[in-house]
């Protein structure tokens, strides 16, 4: 059994616990800590907290006990996977479109991890509550580009401080509708589970959601569209996708967060193309280990290159 420790700052004043501890243990699911919270394994002095939606205060410092790791269920497949960087320690994979990262309802196989259970070989972090790779960060499944997984504990924590610190450097490159009046700019809205539709990610007043920032540039412009780069301080779910929509842009091929003109859906659909126009290209981070400074790029795939292509103008 291994112990992390949560210091909670002025902004997680008046958060619920598990809200609390998710915004400060990144390498935890909020699912996770509610599960470990009600069964004993939280505590602040010596004190037990078992109630997930306890009001925390500003200063206080939670322990959390975290029981050691059980056989994951998941099963090893050997699903051929493009490999940017790997040593003992981590492995930053080249994923593409349509490989969901983690098993999940409706998708209990055929993902990264479980092609990482089998190109690993038990050499995995289980600092998520089971043995099975250490996921730092996901991607979706419809996003093709960089992931990296921690392949021990030391560096999925590792990992885990500098993506809870933002000071990891990742870029996206975007199809969006529209052209952007401005060469640059930033979005700065927080964001949460839609009331309405719980499949969907919604921007919400900053006390209610998590805190995100896109920071976006335009590369090129399109036909009626343009290729944007976006780096991300922080790393929500969907956060790409609804910043840009926000601004009147969705990404060409999204269908969940933005409509697209009818010259676009004609040539998405002559081209076959059914996912969101998003592709994670570059990815630097401090090796968790060596402290090596590493940085990689990924070329934009093949049905992307398509459509930017004939976006061309």
């Amino acid at each position: 059994m291994s112990t992390l420790e949560a210091v909670l700052s002025a902004e997680h004043h008046g958060w619920r616990l598990d809200r609390a501890l998710a915004a400060v243990l990144t390498t935890l699911s909020r699912e996770r800590l509610k599960a470990l919270i009600s069964s004993g394994q939280v505590s602040v002095g010596e004190t037990l907290s078992r109630d997930p939606a306890l009001k925390v205060a500003a200063g206080q410092v939670y322990r959390v006990a975290i029981p050691a790791p059980t056989p994951a269920h998941n099963i090893a497949q050997d699903i051929p996977l493009v490999i940017a960087y790997e040593d003992d320690h981590l492995i930053v994979v080249d994923k593409p479109a349509g490989l969901v990262v983690h098993p999940a309802a409706g998708n209990y196989d055929g993902t990264l991890v479980n092609a990482l259970l089998h190109h690993c070989r038990g050499t995995l972090s289980g600092i998520g509550g089971v043995e099975r790779p250490g996921i730092v960060h996901r991607i979706d499944k419809d996003t093709s580009g960089l992931i990296v997984a921690a392949k021990t504990d030391p560096a999925h924590e590792g990992l885990a401080a500098q993506f809870r610190r933002h000071s990891v450097d990742r870029r996206y490159r975007a199809i969006v509708a529209g052209i952007p009046r401005h060469l640059n700019g930033t979005v700065d809205a927080a964001l949460a589970r839609s009331a309405t539709n719980r499949q969907k990610i919604a921007i919400v007043d900053g006390d209610r959601g998590r805190h995100a920032i896109t920071h976006w540039s335009l590369l090129t412009r399109l036909n009626r569209a343009a290729l944007i780069e976006c780096r991300l301080e922080t790393g929500r779910t969907h956060q790409v996708r609804v910043h840009m929509a926000s601004l009147g842009h969705p990404l060409l091929g999204d269908q969940t967060y933005g409509k697209n003109r009818p010259e676009h859906m004609a040539l998405l659909t002559r081209l076959g193309f059914e996912r969101q126009a998003l592709h994670a290209q570059t990815l630097g981070f401090i090796h968790p280990v060596t402290n090596e400074y590493l940085t990689f790029e990924s070329d934009i795939p093949p049905d992307m290159q398509r459509l930017f292509s004939e976006l061309s103008v």
